[in-house]
């Protein structure tokens, strides 16, 4: 099979809370706001931040530092309940109206 024809999924989702297990940002919680699944990466807001340094463009303009969201790699992110604040894997269950929900194992063992 080629690499290209393989279709690539992740665990999370844009919009859906996190919390980062690994790495320099290990700890902190956010907001995903981009997916990569073909590189298997997220970006989440406000974590792992850094910075470019811009060149001017046009004469008499002035250079800038921009501080910017790097990507992360998608395992090392874990869905995170902002009520119970647990982070935890997730299980497919199917709702009353047949729909199927995802909801943290953690919190569904504690019941």
């Amino acid at each position: 099979m080629n690499k290209l024809s393989k279709k690539s999924k992740l665990h999370v989702k844009v919009g859906d809370t996190v919390k980062v297990i690994t790495g320099d940002c290990k700890g902190q919680t956010g907001e995903i706001i981009k997916t990569f699944a073909s590189r298997s990466k997220v970006i989440v807001k406000n974590i792992n931040m850094k910075t470019k340094h811009q060149r001017p463009t046009q004469e008499g303009e002035a250079g800038q530092i921009i501080r910017q969201e790097a990507a992360i790699h998608s395992s090392n992110v874990m869905l995170y309940d902002k009520d119970t604040q647990i982070s935890s894997r997730y299980r497919k269950h199917k709702n009353s109206s047949g729909k199927n929900d995802r909801v943290l194992i953690k919190i569904n063992n504690k019941k």
